[in-house]
């Protein structure tokens, strides 16, 4: 990393002008992620975690996790079964916010190592319930980000849009989505409160008699009113965990999860993809755009010819039998959107296992390696599978010890499959999907 451990634990005495520094680590794998961290120890024996952003991205980013965990008053965080770091001072380096939080100590896991049972994917599954289900003043309250359905729909359709008019994305999946964004009960949610994208790496775990167990959620900076599904995408790439997730986000859930919560998921999930094409063309990275028309080109080839929302799936009683259980309460939520037009500059490290199927809502779709993902998206700089240093976490290891962690980075992308090499003819059958796929 830039900056020594000594350098920024005296940012810690700068934000906490009573500490008194003892002791400081490097809170990084070495692998040059989108923070400087360190691990700092107070004479008191507290534990504190210091970040120092790398450029004005990152720090728009640290800006909001520290704005959202101050939202968290101790009313909201007694809602929780889980910890939540509390934002204890802030300061400025080098022009950049230096924000100092608590540290979590626990162990996190990759979303494709999450294996089916009651163990790691039901207590994710009703962590992600219980902050859905947190009062829409939460985020109200502290002015943070709220859209309604409508809006949220409005965003996909814009990133399609913008990953169509660049030429490069597959008809296949252009006919997918087009359709998903037409399906008017495709888009049939109540908003909740939601972390904006969430994924597992976020979550710290602790072993426990019931197996693993979410202990501390790490990642805030995207908490605000939305889609529930947007922080279920990550499902895509954990097809073992899948039903056991959802059938525990429906047991703890204050409300009944709608019937297409499944597809929604799974059609963000697949939109990142088109992010990352468009993305490309934008900041004109020839690079990004490769990666981008190799990935799309190999899940148009997994999923082109299966709708994302069948027929027969169509109200409550589908929603319940595809989850295998009948929420145990009710209650009402909240309201906003997936923040399709924004990403966050840690990389989206998104991977297609041609070789594999997993069941998603009632059709077969290959799953997507989204483990290595932030809960906003990706770095303009890392090509897909390259990792990022994991002081964004601000906490828990992956190996169990209590003095690393590591950052979610990675990239993914689109292209034009083979069947449609004739620019008329491809142009042509374009302006007509667009025509009818709009009514439902």
């Amino acid at each position: 990393m830039a900056r020594s451990p000594i350098t920024l634990a005296a940012s810690v005495t700068s934000a906490l002008p009573r500490a008194d520094v003892v002791g400081a680590a490097e809170l990084t794998e070495g692998t040059g992620g989108r923070y400087d961290s360190a691990l700092v120890t107070l004479q008191d024996g507290r534990r504190v975690v210091v970040r120092i952003p790398v450029d004005a991205d990152a720090d728009a980013e640290l800006v909001a996790e520290a704005r959202a965990l101050r939202a968290l008053t101790a009313g909201v965080r007694s809602l929780l079964p889980f910890g939540i770091p509390s934002a204890l001072g802030t300061t400025t380096v080098d022009r950049f916010t230096a924000l100092v939080q608590e540290y979590v100590a626990g162990y996190r896991v990759d979303a494709a190592h999450i294996p089916a049972g009651r163990g790691a994917a039901w207590s994710l599954g009703a962590a992600i319930a219980r902050v859905h289900a947190l009062p829409a003043a939460v985020v109200t309250d502290a002015a943070l980000p709220a859209r309604t359905s409508a809006e949220v729909r409005a965003d996909a359709e814009k990133l399609l849009d913008r990953a169509e008019a660049t030429g490069s994305l597959p008809f296949g999946l252009l006919r997918r989505w087009s359709t998903a964004l037409g399906s008017d009960r495709l888009w049939r949610f109540e908003t909740t409160v939601t972390l904006g994208g969430v994924d597992p790496a976020s979550f710290v775990f602790r072993d426990t008699d019931a197996g693993p167990t979410v202990t501390g959620l790490l990642a805030w900076h995207g908490l605000g009113i939305g889609d529930p599904a947007q922080d279920l995408r990550w499902l895509a790439s954990a097809p073992e965990a899948r039903d056991d997730v959802l059938a525990a986000y429906a047991d703890a859930s204050r409300s009944t999860p709608d019937s297409a919560l499944a597809a929604r998921a799974r059609l963000y999930a697949e939109l990142e993809f088109a992010r990352w094409l468009a993305h490309g063309h934008e900041v004109g990275a020839t690079r990004i755009v490769d990666d981008a028309v190799a990935l799309l080109t190999s899940l148009d080839e997994g999923v082109r010819d299966e709708p994302l929302l069948s027929e027969s799936s169509a109200g409550v009683d589908d929603a319940l039998e595809i989850l295998g259980r009948t929420p145990s309460t009710t209650a009402g939520a909240g309201d906003t959107s997936m923040q399709t037009d924004t990403y966050d500059p840690a990389m989206l490290a998104a991977y297609i296992a041609d070789d594999q199927t997993a069941e998603q809502a009632d059709i077969e779709t290959i799953p997507i390696d989204l483990s290595d993902w932030t809960p906003d998206g990706f770095s303009a700089d890392r090509r897909p599978g390259e990792s990022a240093s994991a002081e964004d976490a601000a906490g828990a290891p992956t190996d169990g010890s209590d003095s690393r962690v590591t950052d979610r980075d990675g990239g993914a992308g689109a292209a034009v499959g083979p069947e449609h090499d004739d620019p008329e003819h491809a142009e042509a059958a374009r302006n007509a999907l667009r025509r009818w796929a709009g009514s439902d």
